[in-house]
């Protein structure tokens, strides 16, 4: 095994009776990065995840984690991983200190509880029952949970779905934080925005497959190179001058705003020149870039899945 990869994923293969959900898949996560898996709902993160995670095993290929088959070392490896889980819940009436002490009495090392509480803004509702707990803080509490055995790598499946926007920066930062304690992530999100700001590289899974993988930037400039420029002004030979830019693949006009799509680096520098050429009044300039979620949708598709 590289000695710089922690998660080394070949050609898994898991089917639910007719229904493939990974299919010929196949990753690798460095050391010390945060790694995303991210795909449209039911595309088959959480399998991979969980087949990663030693909770299912595949129908086929081969996984390594930490040096460690899933399946095969299981234990081993469930005391040097953190798991976070998509859907899980405690006991109504525990309490988030007694939570902790229980997840902390399953490992023979792991970490002071009140510090890691302390950390992730739960040490004032230590005392608290569980089921008193608003969603951020239910997901806190699990991060926690995930963290206390001090693992070095952490599974984190779909972390922030269903909160608030406050509630989604604050475990944003956590998540960094948890990388800069020399800590591995995995994470699987469908939320594009989270990708793009936590992630060093991502995969992006589709019907079970890996459609390509690369550092979010890469991934943009490959599959969605086109840019856009908007520009008010008055000027009367303005939509003439655009439409004569060598980069400029279409012009859009409404009244004295202007749309210009093109694409490569320089069109953005060509716009400028165009302007100052021809001393054009600027009252709006703005530049429109592809996103993470602009490749994701060039990838999947536009139509809601069932």
């Amino acid at each position: 095994m590289n000695p710089d990869l922690v998660i080394e994923v070949d050609a898994i293969r898991k089917a639910y009776g007719p229904t493939v959900a990974a299919d010929d898949v196949s990753f690798a996560v460095r050391r010390g990065e945060i790694f995303g898996l991210i795909g449209p709902n039911g595309a088959g993160k959480t399998t991979t995840m969980e087949c990663v995670e030693g909770l299912r095993e595949p129908d086929a290929g081969r996984i390594a984690v930490l040096g460690l088959d899933p399946v095969r070392d299981r234990r081993a490896l469930q005391l040097r991983i953190g798991v976070q889980l998509q859907e899980a819940q405690l006991q109504k009436r525990i309490k988030v200190w007694e939570a902790v002490a229980f997840w902390r009495s399953l490992y023979p090392t792991a970490i002071d509880g009140d510090p890691l509480l302390r950390q992730l803004g739960l040490h004032d509702k230590r005392d608290a029952w569980f089921m008193t707990l608003s969603g951020g803080q239910k997901q806190r509490l699990f991060i926690a949970l995930a963290l206390v055995n001090d693992p070095e790598v952490v599974f984190l499946d779909e972390l922030t779905t269903g909160l608030d926007p406050q509630a989604r920066r604050a475990i944003w930062d956590l998540v960094h934080d948890i990388r800069e304690r020399g800590k591995t992530v995995f994470l699987t999100t469908h939320l594009m925005e989270e990708a793009e700001r936590l992630c060093d590289r991502v995969a992006i899974i589709d019907r079970g497959r890996i459609v390509d993988v690369d550092v979010p930037g890469a991934l943009v400039e490959r599959h969605c190179p086109q840019r856009t420029v908007i520009v008010a002004t008055d000027h009367a030979g303005a939509a003439d001058r655009f439409r004569a830019i060598p980069s400029a693949t279409a012009i859009r006009c409404e009244g004295g705003r202007h749309k210009i799509e093109g694409r490569g680096d320089t069109l953005v520098t060509d716009v400028i020149h165009t302007i100052s050429e021809h001393r054009m009044p600027v009252s709006e300039f703005r530049t429109v870039l592809p996103t993470l979620e602009d490749v994701f949708l060039t990838l999947t598709g536009r139509s809601i899945r069932a």
